[in-house]
């Protein structure tokens, strides 16, 4: 049976509808959102997994007629493919489990088999994507046009992601910039000018390194890791939750505790005055830095290099001091588990008298 892509508003005019990476009562989903239906034995830590694994188990759903997904980026659409081009999307499983791993965690293994070709298709889908249409987060404030926006990317690249994957080098002027940073920023990261810190008892990593870099290099083999510490020249920090603690990947997490009070603390130990902020820890993606003015989502979303970063007057080992010693603190005796969901936080984090 023939499928079609339909817009997420006009789902109810439609019967037997696949829903990826999102969520709707009125369809079947596939999806790894906090709160989505979970699919006992094709469950997984990106929607594309999900959508790879019940192609592989063959369950029946996969005979609906219309697909849908309320917003564009990388996991969802190409889950949305993998159900359009079922065939080559098992025949290239390896290379869309990288890719929607990179897209939504921004976790690269340089070393793994179809690395690089993964990297290179993740970048075209960027580039383009900007190019065309508009980056991620960057539709009208207004959360029901993304799902309205979306369409036409949908319709874009399910018609040419296939020529692209099959051919990738041919279209080496589109992904070349981006791909290159990416391995430049590795070379940074791997140099004597850089370093990492591992605190496995926290599940964080702090990575030192010059200058701002690219988050797929930022980010690169962190998969034991939820919280990144950045640490660049000049004073400049930002610590981030990963998005892995967001969506429901099944990996053993500690739950998200609220930054606003490590802000407070930083702050009062700026000797010249200065703020810190945090994002809340409902965020996607929630940012502690030196106040310098309020991220829109899309800046957030976007690379580190490409925002503004104050610098703290606090020491380096100070900074750290802080930071460690605040988890250590407060994950002392917390358990970990594969799913927290939003009011176990929300009672953790009021049970530790964060406020």
């Amino acid at each position: 049976m023939s499928k079609r892509f339909i817009p997420f508003y006009d789902i109810r005019k439609y019967d037997r509808v696949l829903v990826v990476d999102s969520y709707h009562p009125a369809a079947f989903t596939l999806s790894h959102w906090r709160g989505a239906p979970i699919h006992p034995g094709i469950h997984d830590d990106t929607s594309t997994g999900i959508v790879l694994n019940a192609l592989k188990a063959g369950i029946p759903q996969l005979d609906y007629p219309h697909i849908t997904n309320n917003h564009f980026d990388i996991d969802g659409f190409l889950g949305v493919w993998a159900l359009f081009n079922p065939s080559l999307a098992l025949q290239y499983e390896e290379v869309l489990r990288q890719m929607a791993r990179l897209g939504d965690f921004r976790e690269l293994y340089p070393a793994a088999p179809q690395a690089d070709i993964s990297l290179k298709l993740v970048c075209w889908i960027n580039t383009v994507e900007k190019r065309k249409f508009y980056g991620p987060f960057e539709a009208p404030e207004h959360q029901d046009k993304e799902a309205i926006l979306c369409v036409p990317k949908y319709t874009y690249f399910l018609q040419h992601f296939r020529d692209v994957l099959l051919n990738t080098e041919h279209y080496i002027s589109d992904y070349h910039q981006e791909y290159q940073r990416v391995i430049a920023d590795m070379q940074m990261i791997r140099s004597q000018s850089s370093n990492c810190s591992d605190y496995p008892e926290l599940g964080l990593r702090i990575v030192q390194t010059p200058q701002p870099i690219h988050y797929y290099a930022l980010f690169h083999e962190s998969i034991p890791y939820s919280i990144i510490v950045s640490i660049y020249d000049e004073g400049r920090y930002e610590l981030e939750y990963k998005y892995i603690t967001w969506v429901d990947t099944g990996r053993n997490t500690y739950p998200r505790l609220k930054l606003s009070p490590l802000a407070q603390r930083l702050s009062c130990l700026e000797p010249h005055g200065k703020t810190w902020r945090a994002d809340s820890i409902f965020d996607t993606g929630p940012i502690l830095r030196v106040n310098a003015g309020k991220l829109s989502k899309a800046q957030r979303f976007d690379h580190p290099y490409r925002r503004v970063i104050a610098p703290s007057d606090i020491p380096k080992d100070v900074f750290i001091k802080e930071v460690t010693g605040y988890f250590s603190r407060y994950l002392s005796g917390l358990p970990k588990k594969d799913l927290w969901t939003w009011k176990e936080m929300r009672e953790i984090n009021d049970s530790l008298s964060l406020s």
